[in-house]
């Protein structure tokens, strides 16, 4: 994979007595990362996705370091300020149950997307691959389902920051605004990995084949030169369902690298899940050691 100017890695140690201020090297490598965050929030492929998780991990490695120094934790720890941290410790929750969301419907695809490639393999013919290419859908569609209540949650928590009471009183502002930032971009990098996980929306009860149609619109236009629109999992559901309404197995090649292109891609999107998962967890932890002092 191409390398990306969102993968940035610490280069420096913070000192534990510094102010944290908005001059602080942390804070600015906060804002360094999370004006990385909204200016990549357009693009929507597989390598962008891995590219906006993994600056995530780096933003969230900066956060527990910036939740370590002394004045922070004080700012955190006053009593006045006790209704905003609750509400980012609560919005912490939403933020790793949509994780855990998200890798769920991922290792979902997966595994069904392995087995289709096992039968394809073993050549069973195009009506045995309709039953499991049914399952696939139907499990698809279950994931899509918990995608949407997930969805709504994270769009819950952004009317919340948009209504939330701030506070604008000197170092304890600063570190409050900090950490809203960092919650609200990572809000909307979810909401990308979500959106791109479940892909394009498709009445299906109106048209079996409505969601093909769809997507073979958008490869076309991909083939006029939009190539920053590909989606793997989207592409490889295209292609199974193409084959299958053909009623015969000429592109089985073809749907057989769609459907391994679209397990390297969730490999990768796991991977970076999961290390911005740990990363999230670990920053959890360090802001309830704060309050619990």
């Amino acid at each position: 994979m191409a390398a990306s100017p969102l993968n940035v890695q610490p280069s420096f140690h913070a000192r534990s007595n510094s102010l944290p201020s908005r001059q602080h090297p942390i804070t600015s490598q906060i804002d360094e990362n999370v004006s990385r965050l909204r200016e990549s929030q357009s693009a929507s492929t597989s390598s962008s996705i891995v590219d906006k998780l993994k600056c995530l991990q780096d933003l969230y490695e900066y956060v527990d370091m910036f939740l370590q120094l002394p004045l922070t934790q004080q700012a955190l720890a006053q009593e006045q300020q006790k209704k905003l941290v609750d509400e980012l410790l609560d919005g912490s929750l939403v933020l790793l149950d949509v994780c855990g969301t998200a890798k769920d419907a991922l290792l979902q695809t997966k595994e069904c997307t392995q087995e289709l490639q096992s039968i394809l393999r073993r050549r069973k013919g195009i009506e045995g691959l309709a039953n499991e290419v049914g399952k696939y859908f139907t499990s698809k569609k279950a994931a899509r389902k918990a995608i949407c209540k997930a969805l709504k949650n994270l769009r819950h928590m952004e009317n919340k920051f948009s209504t939330s009471s701030s506070c604008k009183d000197g170092e304890t502002g600063a570190v409050i605004s900090t950490l809203k930032q960092v919650e609200a971009v990572t809000i909307s990098v979810l909401e990308s990995l979500l959106s791109f996980i479940s892909g394009p929306v498709a009445d299906l009860k109106s048209s079996r084949w409505s969601l093909v149609s769809m997507l073979m619109h958008r490869n076309r236009v991909m083939c006029e030169g939009d190539e920053q629109k590909t989606n793997e999992i989207a592409n490889a559901e295209a292609a199974l369902r193409s084959m299958i309404k053909s009623g015969n197995m000429k592109h089985v090649e073809n749907v057989q690298k769609e459907l391994q292109n679209s397990e390297l891609c969730i490999q990768d999107i796991e991977e970076g899940l999961e290390n911005f998962f740990r990363c999230l967890i670990k920053a959890r932890v360090t802001l309830l050691n704060i309050l619990n002092c």
